[in-house]
């Protein structure tokens, strides 16, 4: 077993090295105009929709009690590669802004997500062990109308407070993967919206 030396205290961290401009979330407003949030709900498919999983100590699993909706993915192609590409510009434009992490592409394929009468996704971070250990900034697009459902807010926590996103179709919010955060009930109408990851290296 290596031996591993006390770690003494830093002399002083240089500012180049702090990073004052990390947020807790963003969002690009208008990232997606309606009609094309309205062209991507419209690729949502019953047939190739399936339950949204958990991740469980590396596994993914159905717990209705801690996540209920439905979600489909959106396979990079001619039909979806602008959608890949919008929001890749919007996540490096955040990362070397806000962030600074060291990000490769795309975890796995976007998710489209619905939420209908009774959905929720409860209090959790997308950064856990296994599968999903890589993945560094989260991306959630909202696709339905803020009139379109009640309920069904993204919400963060941030140290004690509970902070909502903004619901405007079209809007993009992208938050690093360790933050805590949920999705209230929707108790009337659907929300749909796209859900996805940007991965890199291990933190060191």
């Amino acid at each position: 077993m290596a031996i591993i030396k006390p770690f003494r205290f830093l002399p002083g961290i240089k500012r180049k090295d702090l990073n004052p401009d990390f947020a807790d979330h963003t969002w690009f407003r208008d990232l997606f105009s309606e009609e094309e949030a309205e062209q991507i709900c419209a690729a949502w498919s019953d047939e190739l929709a399936k339950n949204a999983a958990v991740n469980n100590a590396g596994k993914e699993e159905t717990r209705d009690e801690l996540r209920k909706s439905q979600i489909m993915f959106l396979k990079p192609g001619s039909a979806t590669d602008w959608i890949y590409e919008r929001l890749s510009q919007a996540c490096i434009q955040t990362n070397t802004n806000r962030y600074k992490f060291e990000i490769t592409g795309f975890q796995t394929e976007l998710q489209l997500a619905n939420y209908s009468n009774g959905d929720f996704f409860d209090w959790h971070m997308d950064f856990g062990a296994g599968d999903i250990s890589n993945r560094k900034l989260s991306i959630t697009v909202q696709l339905s109308g803020s009139d379109e459902y009640e309920g069904g807010d993204l919400q963060f926590m941030i140290n004690q407070n509970i902070v909502n996103a903004p619901r405007e179709k079209g809007t993009a919010i992208i938050f690093p993967s360790f933050a805590l955060h949920r999705v209230t009930p929707v108790t009337k109408g659907s929300r749909k919206s796209i859900v996805g990851w940007i991965a890199g290296p291990p933190y060191r």
